[in-house]
């Protein structure tokens, strides 16, 4: 018989994968890898200030990632450089979340669990928590699909079709502070990205159309998740980045499997 805390953090892994993979996708047709990183590391400073202002983790994050992913959707609407800008803003705020999150007593040797996620830790309250914001999540992306599918391949064409190109990017950047939110103690800021990005990259060689892919990324995050808490309790490894190794492999795998077919 499984133990309460693996089941519950197997749920934890499927539920997120509900909305890493749709997001995932976007992410990925996007290029918007980076983007997504800035988001995660500001999770730190939202930490931070979740602390001192006596907020539930969850709603500092939100309010921080949000306002990240809106500052850095704003700057690249006025074309700026986003490579350079992504990479001062992610790194500024993980850093300022690192220096806030130490001034707080009894912070600092839990910080690993708000780096790399603490998984096998979530309760039930933190499970309803994840399967609300995912499901949220991917309601949203659900509904602005082909909105956002359009918007996503021309914007002259989403132009043509009355469709507002800046707006359906508000709404990724809304569903991705969402998720960095609600996967922070799941896989930890420095892993979030990874489980948006490389479940989508491995199901974009399998499949033959945009719904195909979200939906083999949704099902290659779920059995990472999976994956890597069978790994973790098989060679005691840390449960987060065990997802990610996990989720790598499956990606090796199905990179192979594509240069088969083609």
């Amino acid at each position: 018989m499984l133990d309460d805390f693996l089941v519950r953090a197997g749920l934890a892994g499927v539920g997120l994968s509900l909305a890493t993979g749709p997001l995932g996708a976007f992410v990925v047709w996007r290029r918007m890898a980076y983007f997504g990183d800035a988001t995660a590391h500001a999770a730190i400073l939202g930490v931070a200030l979740a602390l001192a202002t006596d907020l539930p983790i969850v709603a500092g994050t939100l309010v921080v990632a949000l306002a990240m992913a809106v500052t850095v959707a704003t700057l690249a609407a006025r074309g700026w450089a986003m490579d350079t800008t992504l990479g001062v803003l992610a790194h500024s705020a993980l850093a300022f979340g690192l220096v806030a999150v130490s001034f707080f007593p009894g912070v600092r040797t839990d910080l690993s669990a708000y780096l790399f996620g603490d998984i096998l830790a979530v309760s039930r309250a933190d499970l309803m928590l994840v399967w609300g914001g995912a499901l949220a999540v991917a309601a949203l992306i659900a509904w602005r699909w082909q909105r956002l599918l359009t918007a996503t391949l021309s914007e002259d064409l989403a132009h043509a079709a009355g469709i507002r190109p800046q707006r359906e990017r508000m709404v990724l950047v809304l569903a991705l502070a969402v998720v960095v939110a609600v996967s922070l103690k799941v896989v930890g800021a420095l892993l979030i990205a990874a489980l948006l990005i490389i479940p989508a990259a491995a199901a974009r060689g399998l499949a033959r159309n945009p719904e195909a892919m979200a939906l083999m990324a949704t099902l290659i995050g779920a059995a990472a998740a999976m994956a890597g808490l069978a790994l973790s309790l098989w060679q005691d490894t840390p449960a987060g980045p065990s997802i990610i190794v996990a989720a790598a492999v499956l990606f090796a795998a199905s990179a192979s499997l594509g240069r088969m077919r083609g």
